[in-house]
C-alpha cells in the first residue's frame, strides 16, 4: 500500500489525530482511539483495526468504534465475506463495497454482512515483508458510494495507526528488555549470591568427605562438618594448625607432608592413599586429594583438600582378595585330594580283600595289614579335610534343628574335655532349621571345641551359644557371600590366649598352624570354613590377644523340614543275585577293584573307560541293571553319562562315585530318584549297601 501524497489529506484531522496517538503505549488503545477519530470524521457507523493471525484468514478486532451498531470485537474470517475479499486484501488492494445488497462479490455471503449489519464498506489491508499483517475496516449500515479520498483517508490512518502501534510495541519491547536486564542483573547476582551460599552448605554438609582449605603453608583455612566427623577436631580446634598433625608419626618422619605439597609443583595436584590420624588417636585408611588454588597473580594462594575415610572399602577389597586366595589353593588342594582318593580307594579296597584273605592265625600278618589300613584310613580324613576346605566334598546335607543339634553336641563335649575347662550355652528360641550335613556340622564344632582346649590349656570357659538373625543387603554383603534373610549364628567362644592381627589373617589357610610340630595338621579351622561356605554360609573371626577368641558360623535358615532320604547302613547280603552291573571308571585301578567287589557279591560285571564306551555298552546289552560310574570321567562326566544312558534305558539306577564334588549336585547332595552317591575311598561294604539300595535287594 503506498501512503496517500500529503496534499489530499485533512491536515487539521490528522494532526488532531497524531496529537491524540503520540501518548499512548498500548497498541488496542491506540487502535481504538484511530478508529473513534476517524469514525467521527467520516460520519461511519463503525470503525475497526484489527490483526491479521499467520493463516493470513483470522482477523482478530481488540477494540471498534460503533454509532447505531452493536460492536464487533472478536474474531472473524475474511472468507466468511466472499473469496473476493480474502483475494484482494492478501494482495494489498483496498475491499470497498457500496451496496453489498447489490454487489455481486457478496451475493453469496449476504448473511455474514446481515449478521454484522454491514451495508457498505471498506477494509484497507496491511502488508508487511509481502504477509498480512493488520487491516482497518470502515462500516456503513446503509448502502453509500465512498469517494476516492475517503479510501485515501482509510489508507492513511491505517497506515499511521500501524506505525503509532508499532512504535508502542518497540517502546514497550526496549522497556521490557530493560526491565527483564535490570532484572536479570539482579536475579544473577542473587543466584550468585546464592551459590556462593549453598556451596558453602553443600561442602560445609558433606559428611562422608573432609572437604577443607590449606593456606600456602599449609595450616588448615576451612573445615566442613564431614572433616568434623572424620578427623574428630572442630572448626575452632584445628583451623591455623598445620595438616601434618592428621599423619602418622613414621609418615611424618619419612617426610610425607612435605611431599605431598611437593609434587603438586611437579604433578598439578597430589592423589594417594595412606593411615592418617583422628584426634582420639585411632587410625583410618584415606584417599586424599589435593590440588592447588591459584590467585589472579597465578600464584598459588592456598589448596583444596578432600580426604574420604576408605577404611571399610578397604577392609571389604582384603575380604575379597583373601576370598580368592583361598579359592585359589581350594582349587588345588581338591585336585590333589581328588588323586589321593583314587589311589586311597585302591589301597584301602585291595588292603580289605588281603585282610579277609590272609590267614587268620598269622597274628604278625593280620597287624602289618591293620597298620596300613590305619595309616590309609588317616590319609583319607586329611583327604577329606582338604576336600572341606576346597569346598568339593560330597554333602548329604538334611534340615535339621540347631539347638537339638548343639544340645546333643554339648553333651558329648562335656565328657571330652578336661575337668578345668567349663561349657556353657545360651541357645536362643525360634532359630529353627538349616539344611546342613549334621555330621560334617558336628565335626566343624568338635574342630572349633579342640582349638578351644588348646588355647586354654586345660583351663577356661567354653560357651556354645545359638542365635537367629536377620540380615539386610547391606549387612549380609559386608559379611560376605550371604544372601539377605534370616541366619542361624552359632558362635564358639573360648577365654584363651587369643591370636594376634597376623595370625588371624591366615587362620583359615590350609595347613597353618600355630602348634608345635606333630601337634596338628593346619587342617582344622580350613575345614569348617570350607564346609560352612559349601553349605551357603560364612564365618567369621573375632580374637584379641589375652582375652580369647570367638568363632561365629552363618548358616542360612529354612522355614520348615523335608523329608530326605537316607542311606541304610546295614549290609545286604547280596550273595545270589545275577543282576548285572556297568562300571565306568577311567582310573584302571578303582575300576579293577570295583569289578572284583561285584564279582564277589555275586553280580555280573561290565565295564568302560569312559561315557561314549559304556553308552555303546548299555546299547548293546539290555539286561544291565545298574550303572556304577566315576563322575570325574574324562569329555564326558558322570552326570551327563547318566543323563544319556537314562534317554536310552530310562529309570536305570545310576551309582555315582566321586572323591572330589566339582558339580553343585553332588557338593549339596541333590541326587534325583533311583540315584545314590558313593565317596571315595569306599570299602566293599559300603559298595555293598548302595548298590543292594538301589536294586532294592532285601
Amino acid at each position: 500500500m503506498n501512503d496517500v501524497p500529503q496534499r489530499s489529506a485533512p491536515y487539521e484531522f490528522l494532526l488532531s489525530l497524531n496529537d491524540a496517538m503520540r501518548p499512548l503505549m498500548d497498541a488496542p488503545e491506540i487502535s481504538h482511539v484511530a478508529a473513534t477519530h476517524l469514525g467521527k470524521y467520516l460520519c461511519l457507523n463503525r470503525c475497526a483495526y484489527a490483526d491479521v493471525e499467520t493463516d493470513q484468514n483470522t482477523v482478530h478486532v481488540t477494540g471498534d468504534y460503533n454509532d447505531g451498531v452493536p460492536s464487533i470485537v472478536g474474531r472473524y474470517q475474511f472468507s466468511d465475506y466472499g473469496p473476493e475479499c480474502l483475494r484482494s486484501l492478501r494482495a494489498g488492494e483496498p475491499y470497498i463495497v457500496d451496496d453489498v445488497e447489490a454487489d455481486p462479490r457478496t451475493q453469496s455471503t449476504l448473511a455474514a454482512y446481515r449478521q454484522v449489519q454491514v451495508r457498505a464498506v471498506i477494509c484497507v489491508p496491511l502488508l508487511r515483508a509481502g504477509r498480512l499483517t493488520s487491516a482497518m475496516a470502515v462500516h456503513q449500515s446503509q448502502a453509500r458510494p465512498w469517494q476516492p479520498d475517503e479510501v485515501q483517508l482509510v489508507q492513511l490512518v491505517a497506515s499511521r495507526c500501524w506505525e503509532s502501534t508499532e512504535r508502542a510495541r518497540v517502546t514497550q519491547e526496549l522497556r521490557r528488555l530493560n526491565e527483564n536486564l535490570e532484572r536479570q542483573v539482579q536475579l544473577r547476582t542473587e543466584a550468585l549470591n546464592r551459590s556462593e551460599r549453598q556451596l558453602a552448605q553443600l561442602v560445609n554438609g558433606i559428611a562422608d568427605c573432609a572437604i577443607f582449605m590449606l593456606d600456602p603453608s599449609g595450616r588448615v583455612a576451612t573445615w566442613n562438618m564431614g572433616a568434623e566427623r572424620i578427623k574428630g577436631y572442630k572448626a575452632e580446634e584445628i583451623i591455623g594448625h598445620h595438616f601434618s598433625q592428621f599423619y602418622t608419626p613414621e609418615d611424618i618422619a619419612a617426610g610425607m607432608p612435605a611431599r605431598s605439597l611437593g609434587a603438586i609443583a611437579v604433578h598439578g595436584k597430589f592423589e594417594g592413599e595412606g593411615w592418617r590420624v583422628r584426634k582420639d588417636g585411632s587410625r583410618f585408611w584415606a584417599s586424599v586429594l589435593i590440588d592447588p588454588i591459584y590467585g589472579a597473580d597465578r600464584q598459588v594462594a592456598g589448596y583444596a583438600k578432600i580426604t574420604r575415610d576408605m577404611t571399610e572399602r578397604r577392609m571389604m577389597q582384603e575380604q575379597l582378595n583373601h576370598a580368592q586366595k583361598m579359592e585359589a589353593i581350594g582349587q588345588l588342594t581338591g585336585g590333589v585330594a581328588h588323586d589321593f582318593n583314587n589311589l586311597l580307594t585302591v589301597i584301602l579296597g585291595n588292603m580289605d580283600t588281603i585282610h579277609r584273605r590272609a590267614p587268620a592265625h598269622d597274628e604278625k600278618l593280620q597287624r602289618a595289614i591293620e597298620h596300613a589300613t590305619q595309616g590309609a584310613e588317616r590319609a583319607a580324613g586329611l583327604t577329606h579335610q582338604l576336600l572341606a576346605f576346597a569346598r568339593r566334598q560330597p554333602l548329604n546335607p538334611k534340615p535339621i534343628v540347631i539347638n537339638q543339634l548343639v544340645t546333643t553336641f554339648l553333651d558329648l563335649i562335656r565328657r571330652t574335655l578336661p575337668e578345668g575347662i567349663s561349657v556353657q550355652s545360651r541357645l536362643s528360641g525360634g532359630v529353627g532349621y538349616v539344611s546342613v550335613d549334621p555330621n560334617q556340622l558336628e565335626s566343624a564344632l568338635l574342630n572349633l571345641a579342640v582349638n578351644a582346649r588348646d588355647a586354654m590349656s586345660g583351663n577356661g570357659t567354653l560357651s556354645i551359644d545359638t542365635a537367629l538373625i536377620h540380615l539386610d543387603a547391606y549387612e549380609a554383603r559386608r559379611l560376605g557371600d550371604l544372601n539377605a534373610g534370616a541366619h542361624a549364628v552359632i558362635s564358639v567362644t573360648d577365654t584363651g590366649c587369643g591370636m594376634p592381627p597376623d595370625v588371624m589373617a591366615r587362620a583359615f589357610d590350609p595347613f597353618f598352624t600355630t602348634k608345635a610340630q606333630g601337634q596338628g595338621t593346619g587342617l582344622g579351622l580350613s575345614q569348617v570354613f570350607g564346609f560352612v561356605k559349601q553349605s551357603g554360609g560364612t564365618v567369621k573371626l573375632q580374637s584379641e590377644v589375652g582375652r580369647g577368641t570367638t568363632v561365629k558360623i552363618y548358616l542360612p535358615r529354612i522355614e520348615h523340614a523335608t523329608s530326605v532320604e537316607t542311606v541304610d547302613d546295614a549290609e545286604k547280603d547280596l550273595q545270589g543275585h545275577q543282576e548285572t552291573v556297568l562300571v565306568v571308571e577311567d582310573e584302571e585301578g578303582v575300576r579293577s577293584y570295583s569289578i572284583d567287589c561285584l564279582q564277589e557279591l555275586g553280580f555280573n560285571v561290565m565295564s568302560a573307560e569312559d561315557g561314549h564306551a559304556a553308552l555303546e555298552v548299555i546299547a548293546a546289552h539290555p539286561e544291565i541293571r545298574l550303572l556304577f560310574t566315576d563322575v570325574g570321567l574324562p569329555r564326558m562326566n558322570g552326570r551327563e553319562l547318566a543323563d544319556e544312558a537314562r534317554k536310552l534305558r530310562p529309570g536305570l539306577p545310576v551309582l555315582f562315585t566321586t572323591g572330589y564334588a566339582q558339580d553343585e549336585m553332588f557338593r549339596q547332595g541333590k541326587l534325583a530318584s533311583k540315584t545314590a552317591l558313593l565317596t571315595k575311598p569306599f570299602s566293599r561294604k559300603r559298595l555293598a549297601e548302595c548298590v543292594g539300595r538301589l536294586l532294592e535287594i532285601r
